[in-house]
């Protein structure tokens, strides 16, 4: 049975976002009345506690609600998620002050988040960002560009990763994070950027010229640590990235199945691919979400889902557009907007070809480290998690090369 907050959005998206998402995204019209509708249902403090005001949601119900977004209009959870994100930093790495400060006013969604990471010269490697802040008694002053910045607009409290040594070796020791709100003298937005798909939310390059911050905003309140305060809240966007990708895909699959049954044919082989694409998305992230929900280290598996399911959120939507023929590309069927929508997940929380590499280099370093190759045992009993490591010992040890013996007698036999 789902969560009652995932219900209630379910039903929001049934009678209010989707009559009206596509006048919206065909105009690039921010949702005004929809992100009001959503702070209203909580949502702009899904995964802040309930001390602080929020609902204290746990990441897999979170990525039932970005999918239920998703399913009606993607760019709904992009108001979300990156204030969500913003949020998460202050309270895994803010001090108890910040907490405080910052924390009731994200849950109300008086506090409007943002993640300010990308650079015209730094997207997916984050070490080569050139913004500066550099101290000057109680408060920071931070100079720089950031590009691609979704709520850059429309929010009003970005958590911006800048450089505080410039010098240091390995660069990342050197950056750190701040929650810079709008009012900072020297902090304006220079452009709203157009975009393929993902429209109607707002993305824009922000200028920080001498921007003065004071102290008390850097996060943590130590330098030095805010490449890690970032890259902790990507797990996270990573696991909502994915789910974005299985509510778009799923909304393109309803609208097939839809459309081929007003043709009375026969249905053709490929829905079934749409289909167990879909639920195979699902169940991944779902995966991944639950890891991150008992404590456990999750970047490999957040890293999987996200892959999968974006590529496959691409390949249901040009099928989609396929099955739809002529009519697939016309600006009144919704079946269009999934095909422009898809792209962004395949870049968005880094790209796919840094995925693949990264996948890869964690599958060698922490080769043996689980229980079970790909398999999450850590929730389980402590006796059956050994059992399986010492049934898995002894399945390298003594039966594979025992095994290899034979495959090469038999071979030179």
């Amino acid at each position: 049975m789902d969560h009652p907050v995932v219900a209630a959005v379910r039903e929001f998206v049934d009678l209010e976002v989707r009559p009206v998402a596509a006048a919206l995204e065909h105009a690039d019209a921010y949702p005004h009345a929809l992100v009001s509708r959503m702070r209203e249902l909580g949502l702009f403090g899904a995964l802040v506690p309930e001390a602080f005001g929020g609902l204290g949601l746990g990441v897999t119900t979170y990525a039932r609600v970005v999918e239920e977004l998703c399913r009606g209009w993607m760019s709904l959870a992009g108001v979300i998620n990156s204030h969500t994100m913003a949020a998460l930093i202050v309270l895994n790495h803010g001090t108890d002050d910040q907490r405080r400060r910052f924390l009731p006013a994200f849950a109300r969604g008086d506090a409007r988040g943002g993640l300010a990471l990308t650079e015209p010269h730094a997207g997916t490697d984050v070490q080569a960002i050139r913004t500066v802040a550099t101290r000057r008694g109680d408060a920071y002053v931070i100079t720089g560009t950031k590009l691609f910045i979704t709520n850059g607009r429309e929010g009003n409290t970005l958590a911006l990763l800048a450089l505080t040594d410039p010098n240091a070796e390995p660069r990342h020791r050197g950056m750190s994070c701040f929650l810079v709100e709008k009012g900072h003298p020297g902090f304006r937005v220079a452009k709203s950027i157009a975009k393929l798909g993902y429209k109607g939310v707002d993305t824009a390059e922000l200028i920080f010229d001498e921007c003065v911050v004071p102290a008390v905003n850097l996060v943590g309140g130590i330098e030095g640590r805010g490449f890690k305060h970032v890259m902790s809240g990507l797990e996270a966007g990573r696991i909502n990235i994915a789910a974005r990708a299985v509510g778009v895909a799923q909304a393109a699959y309803d609208d097939t199945l839809a459309h081929l049954a007003t043709l009375g044919a026969e249905a053709p082989s490929a829905i079934s691919d749409m289909a167990t694409k879909v639920r195979a998305a699902r169940l991944l992230a779902a995966w991944a979400a639950a890891m991150k929900d008992r404590g456990e280290r999750c970047d490999l598996e957040a890293g999987m889902a996200k892959l999968f399911a974006s590529e496959s959120a691409q390949d249901v939507a040009v099928e989609a557009l396929r099955l739809h023929a002529e009519r697939g590309s016309l600006a009144a069927l919704n079946v269009e907007r999934y095909y422009r929508d898809t792209p962004l997940m395949i870049i968005g929380e880094g790209t796919n070809e840094i995925q693949r590499t990264i996948i890869a280099r964690s599958l060698l370093a922490r080769y043996g480290e689980r229980a079970g190759a790909l398999t999450s045992r850590e929730g389980e009993p402590a006796e059956r998690t050994q059992m399986v490591l010492a049934v898995r010992q002894f399945v390298d040890t003594r039966v594979i090369p025992v095994a290899q013996e034979l495959d090469a007698a038999h071979a030179s036999g």
